[in-house]
């Protein structure tokens, strides 16, 4: 079993900046980032490959980050120009083959 553990959410004002963080207990091939946020679907935010391949979702691109520490066995998200409308439960998504394994999710609410 692989554990993934995300960290870095909170409470932030519309345009700031936080950077999330998804640390697993092994080497992994790909990450995704999700979002849900209340009453609404989870969806794809950003994905990175062990060859730094990404992938952004419109709404994001030029404000989100997704890199990743392979040496570590982390990922991040840079999250900036933060609005209301980010504000979800924000989940690491680790992939290892056909094998996918999510965090418990860190929350991001962006108000004033």
């Amino acid at each position: 079993q692989v554990q993934v553990v995300e960290s870095g959410g909170g409470l932030v004002q519309p345009g700031g900046s936080l950077r999330l963080s998804c640390a697993a207990s092994r080497s992994i091939f790909s990450w995704d980032w999700y979002r849900q946020a209340p009453g609404k679907q989870r969806e794809l935010v950003a994905w990175i490959t062990t060859d730094g391949r990404t992938y952004y979702a419109d709404f994001v691109k030029g404000r989100f980050t997704i890199s990743r520490d392979n040496a570590e066995n982390t990922v991040y998200l840079q999250v900036n120009s933060l609005k209301s409308e980010d504000t979800a439960v924000y989940y690491c998504k680790a992939r290892i083959g056909a094998q996918m394994y999510w965090g418990q999710g860190t929350q991001v609410t962006v108000s004033s």
